[in-house]
């Protein structure tokens, strides 16, 4: 579990990150929770979108995306979701 204090560094850290995910029509698949798993691996801090066009509520998509990849919710602004997870093998954040 992140405090206020990690989180507030990690969404100044994700503020120039770029979407590498995006959540369509399909929603939350199993091939989606995959590569975000992978993803946060290699990058530890990853930031995904939800499209106009996915039909689940953004707050569900967004708890069970960080359930299902095992990482914690950092932040949810609008239709975009902020998801940390601590590398094993390539750690780049020390958290305060």
């Amino acid at each position: 579990m992140l405090t206020g204090k990690q989180k507030r560094y990690l969404r100044s850290k994700a503020h120039h990150l770029k979407p590498i995910f995006q959540v369509g029509k399909a929603g939350v698949n199993d091939n989606l929770i995959q590569q975000v798993k992978e993803a946060l691996e290699k990058r530890e801090l990853i930031k995904v979108s939800i499209l106009q066009n996915c039909f689940e509520d953004k707050d569900e998509v967004a708890n069970g995306l960080a359930t299902n990849a095992e990482s914690e919710l950092v932040q949810l602004i609008g239709h975009t979701i902020v998801l940390y997870k601590e590398s094993k093998e390539n750690k780049q954040i020390v958290l305060p």
